[in-house]
């Protein structure tokens, strides 16, 4: 793939410029509305091929196209196609926006009009590369004006129109024959500006493509009669005429709700349903917990505090078996283990860092795309604002880890200082990397240009690095946290504990209900991944995150305290990984997902699906984890601190 070398200048001061363009928008941040006047040019840009799947049928690749990929023999504009500017984000989700030969004039119908000077030959290799693309259900991806050019399609459902983005590059027939859609009758749908008569908007596009095998001269009226297919022969040469017709509509659709009919919930009753399912489990979970241990705990502290009095007038002569109070049991016994440093603490700070880094992230992104700052139309808003705010809120994953580091007592300072900002996005950098070098050897457009990856990585050691190692810095000039009880010398024996509270079934048990939380959003997500469909519903998706910590908080709360209850100390890395244990559900779910409603092609689209999947979870290991072990931190201290202790 030919990587454009103006496009990494282009997606850093793109990058660099989208937070004030959020600030300074208006119902679609970022983006402003163009008028036109009558037969004003209007351009076609012409976006990656893609592959596309339905409710009711199966992705067969992840692999993306260059629109512009020899195979294709697409028309080329005069001069050749130029690349079109593009956001960071936008880049680093396969967008590849370049210039096309069409010609559209505002309220200017054309019909059947040629694209090529020259008839385009499919050799059998050619036809071969288009027939697999066809079958794998590729589509066409155009904008116009910004818009995305779609087909009209009727949820089953709900019986309800909607716009869906791309358009079919060709199609598999019943009868087995593979045509190839060669003619593109272009719908644009306008409004006319109320303030400025003379003035329209583009406020819709439609395409509808069809196969139509040309035998002489092209007009207008032998255009339409057309009735046999193109189908590319694999034995032999195959000679392709492409051919549209534009057609311009009034809409008394208002520039301002333009997006709305391509904004299609799927299956809203399931995601309420799902929703209030979660809320009604998270309530009774959080009203259990808080009952269980306000109950138990204010017993249990009442009783030890009881124990001190009487042992303050055993010293004084007083009997000690007074109302049949019985010697210390429980989480009292481990006071003086609970707080000992464990295993590992480096690694588990950097960890603790990093997942404060994108759990703050995670909540500043799904607020501002609830606010609307992340539209559709605003293409790679929501991957540049993700990337934007994790290189900033390094200063927070430098603070928190060397906070952390320094109340575990650890003494490898500096390493704590390079690994906070080196280490996970290292590992999520290489993975990436090494996925991209399978994209790359596809030929696909998905695959990100050596040069965006130069800007990352001059994004990660200019801004995130400095940042960490500043929030390190002052984090270690901090005092140190200190626990509310002393740590004795000499580690305490630990009991052996039932079946539920050892490691593996702790992790499945405790791992299972944040995962729970979020199951059928996530499937939406993977599904606006996989299938090229626009995501959203982020008000759902604010609940089910706030739902997801609340759960996720409460579950690892409740095993910390049967641990300490069973004498064991050991807490910490035990809180961190029962509660990441959600991400292995994460990717036990990508795994089904890839089973059911997948059928990849080759190796490459396997290796892409499930790499991208275990980078995710992953990341969702390190944040739920951080969830868990902050609330069993707070909770521990919180308890230790209100018994008396000599």
């Amino acid at each position: 793939m030919q990587l454009r070398k103006h496009a990494p200048a282009r997606a850093l001061i793109a990058s660099l410029l989208a937070a004030p363009q959020l600030a300074s928008a208006f119902y679609l941040p970022g983006v402003a509305p163009t008028s036109y006047k009558q037969d004003d040019l209007v351009e076609l840009h012409v976006n990656t091929i893609r592959p596309v799947g339905d409710a009711e049928s199966v992705l067969r690749s992840v692999v993306s196209y260059d629109y512009y990929n020899p195979s294709f023999g697409f028309c080329k504009p005069e001069g050749g196609p130029k690349p079109v500017g593009e956001s960071l984000g936008s880049i680093l989700f396969g967008d590849r926006i370049m210039t096309s030969p069409f010609e559209l004039h505002m309220k200017h119908n054309e019909t059947c009009k040629v694209l090529c000077k020259e008839p385009v030959t499919y050799n059998p290799s050619r036809a071969f590369f288009v027939n697999m693309r066809i079958q794998e259900g590729n589509s066409l991806n155009w904008l116009v004006d910004g818009l995305p050019a779609g087909q009209k399609t009727v949820d089953v459902l709900s019986d309800t129109e909607f716009t869906n983005p791309g358009f079919l590059l060709g199609e598999v027939m019943e009868d087995g024959r593979t045509k190839f859609n060669n003619h593109y009758d272009i719908i644009i749908e306008y409004h006319e500006v109320t303030e400025n008569a003379g003035d329209y908007r583009v406020v819709g596009v439609i395409v509808q493509p069809e196969s139509r095998k040309y035998t002489g001269k092209i007009d207008e009226n032998t255009c339409n009669s057309v009735s046999d297919i193109v189908e590319l022969s694999e034995t032999q040469d195959t000679t392709v005429q492409f051919t549209y017709s534009v057609y311009w509509i009034p809409s008394t659709t208002a520039w301002a709700t333009r997006w709305d009919k391509y904004l299609h919930v799927y299956d809203p009753k399931i995601q309420w349903f799902s929703l209030i399912n979660s809320a009604v489990i998270v309530v009774f979970l959080v009203l259990t917990v808080m009952s269980i241990l306000v109950r138990a705990l204010k017993k249990d502290i009442a009783r030890y505090n009881r124990l001190d009095q009487i042992n303050l007038d055993d010293l004084s002569g007083t009997s000690a078996l007074e109302d049949g109070v019985q010697e210390d049991s429980g989480w009292k016994l481990v006071h003086g283990d609970v707080f000992r440093n464990p295993p590992n603490p480096l690694l588990l700070s950097i960890f603790l860092g990093n997942g404060t880094q994108l759990f703050v992230m995670a909540g500043f992104t799904i607020a501002f795309a609830l606010l609307g700052f992340l539209s559709p139309a605003n293409r790679g808003s929501l991957g540049t604002i993700v990337i934007l705010l994790y290189t900033v809120l390094g200063f927070i994953g430098g603070y928190t880890s060397a906070r952390m580091y320094k109340s575990l007592q650890g003494d490898k300072w500096k390493l704590n200082i390079i690994l906070t900002p080196l280490l996970v996005p290292g590992i999520v950098f290489s993975v990436f990397f090494l996925l991209d070098l399978f994209l790359w050897a596809e030929q696909s457009s998905g695959a990100v240009p050596f040069g965006t990856m130069l800007v990352l990585v001059a994004i990660w050691f200019i801004i995130s690095v400095p940042l960490s190692v500043a929030g390190s810095w002052l984090a270690f000039r901090a005092p140190a946290i200190e626990p509310p009880v002393r740590t004795n010398q000499i580690p305490r024996q630990i009991p052996p504990v039932t079946t539920y509270l050892k490691p593996i079934p702790n992790m499945l048990l405790v791992g299972l209900l944040p995962f729970g939380a979020i199951f059928v959003e996530l499937y939406f997500i993977m599904t606006s991944i996989w299938f090229s469909r626009i995501y959203y519903m982020f008000g759902f998706l604010f609940l089910c995150y706030g739902l997801m910590i609340i759960t996720c908080a409460a579950v690892t709360v409740l095993m910390v305290y049967f641990l300490l209850c069973a004498e064991n100390y050991n807490w910490q890395w035990r809180a961190f990984l029962a509660a990441g244990a959600s991400g292995g559900y994460i990717f036990l779910n990508a795994i089904i997902y890839w089973g059911t409603k997948l059928s990849l092609s080759g190796l490459a689209g396997s290796v892409l699906y499930l790499g991208y999947s275990a980078l995710i979870s992953f990341l969702f290991f390190i944040l739920t984890g951080t969830i868990g072990y902050f609330a069993s931190w707070l909770f521990v201290r919180k308890i230790y601190k209100s018994i008396k202790i000599d």
